[in-house]
């Protein structure tokens, strides 16, 4: 039985909106799927700096959360 993780990446965009991608692991295979534009990528290297580059090239969301 595969065990299935998922994490996120949360970025905001110039007028303060919230676009997030999601990084769903099942084994060694990971899949990207944007929540804003139900976007979806399989990625098998690097999938959060995937779901990075999405984020800022589609949505112009480049504001991260977590820095301060």
């Amino acid at each position: 039985m595969s065990r299935i993780d998922t994490s996120k990446v949360s970025r905001w965009d110039q007028h303060g909106r919230e676009h997030v991608v999601r990084v769903r692991r099942t084994g060694v295979q990971r899949t990207i799927s944007c929540e804003t534009c139900d976007w979806r990528q399989r990625a098998q290297f690097l999938p959060w700096l995937k779901a990075q580059e999405h984020l800022a090239q589609a949505h112009q969301a480049t504001v991260d959360p977590t820095e301060r």
